[in-house]
């Protein structure tokens, strides 16, 4: 179902670099207080957590799966997430060790796929996975957000969604390790 290396450029995979572009911008954005800075963020963090799921849909749907994509999906996923959470703690939105735990699962799934795909053992994301991305995506856009609009509380909404997200994330995290050490072939040396 890939498609040579030669689809650099197709519409998924500009898709996935637009989320990527987008991280520095969500990075200042974060540097600055305030209703506008925080309201134009959350909607740069919004909008890039949609293409991550209109790539994936347009890469199945038209066969433009790649090996590229394969790479750099998940990559932007993690460093989208991974810098909004950082940014969020020094504002007091996100705790410190929230941060490392969904970071740290990120970074041991991330070395288990490789190990695993050393293996032959492909552990394709599961919904587990999917519920969690979206969990994440919601949290921090309603975390940077912050400030109340009509009447909601986004900070309240933001932290409420966060748990739920930190579950999900390391549910998800175990339920990838347990697949992986079923078809892990046993006696093999590590």
């Amino acid at each position: 179902m890939d498609q040579p290396g030669t689809d650099l450029y197709s519409t998924p995979n500009l898709l996935t670099g637009a989320r990527i572009a987008a991280v520095p911008v969500v990075v200042v954005l974060l540097f600055f207080e305030g209703k506008v800075a925080s309201f134009v963020g959350a909607m740069l963090f919004l909008l890039a957590g949609a293409t991550d799921f209109l790539d994936g849909f347009l890469a199945r749907r038209h066969m433009l799966v790649s090996r590229v994509g394969k790479f750099m999906d998940p990559l932007a996923d993690k460093l989208l997430v991974s810098a909004a959470l950082i940014m969020l703690i020094p504002l007091g939105r996100v705790p410190a060790w929230i941060a490392f735990l969904i970071i740290g699962r990120e970074l041991a799934v991330t070395g288990l796929r490789g190990l695993a795909a050393s293996e032959g053992i492909i552990l394709a994301p599961d919904r587990w996975g999917k519920t969690k991305t979206l969990l994440q995506m919601a949290a921090l856009s309603a975390l940077i957000l912050h400030y109340p609009y009509f009447g909601v509380n986004f900070h309240q909404v933001g932290t409420a969604l966060l748990w739920l997200a930190l579950f999900t994330t390391l549910a998800s995290g175990v339920s990838y390790f347990l697949t992986f050490f079923k078809q892990y072939p046993e006696g093999r040396e590590t």
